[in-house]
């Protein structure tokens, strides 16, 4: 498979990727259910959100699977989709552990998105954050999991169970 044809194919699934991911925000956001005919009820926003990760992850992991399956093991290519789904892996695994933390502390649902430069976006179902619960939330996390150092933002989301 040539160069040119490898960029085209890639580029390619990045533009699904994008617009994949554009079409489940905006349905996400008009998205409800009708209870007893006049009645509409909001889908929880961490569901949908867990959602749009799930999506979003299995069609990043697929992209990299394409990539490994194209390239020969000793390639720099090979080495970088290997290397970058193993990060995906682990970004999971310390989401989870996270949100796991955070209910554990008594908070009925949460979601953790852990993007680049150790940015870490926390969404908790509350109303709203007194100083006492963010600061119990940094501490679990930083006892707990070994946070520490990155741009950690606490931001209460109040969506109805």
């Amino acid at each position: 498979m040539s160069n040119t044809k490898k960029i085209a194919l890639m580029s390619t699934l990045v533009l699904l990727l994008a617009v994949t991911a554009i079409f489940n925000f905006v349905l996400a956001g008009t998205r409800s259910s009708t209870v007893n005919g006049d009645a509409s009820v909001q889908v929880n926003y961490f569901t949908t959100y867990r959602s749009e990760r799930s999506t979003t992850r299995s069609e990043e992991f697929l992209q990299l699977d394409s990539v490994i399956e194209a390239y020969a093991a000793d390639t720099e290519e090979y080495a970088a989709a290997v290397s970058r789904k193993q990060e995906l892996v682990e970004v999971m695994e310390d989401e989870l552990v996270m949100e796991t933390i955070i209910k554990a502390l008594g908070f009925s649902d949460a979601c953790v998105a852990i993007g680049d430069n150790d940015n870490i976006n926390i969404f908790i179902n509350s109303d709203e954050l007194t100083a006492e619960t963010v600061t119990q939330i940094f501490y679990a996390l930083e006892v707990e999991h070994g946070i520490r150092n990155g741009n950690i933002i606490i931001m209460p989301v109040y969506a109805e169970s």
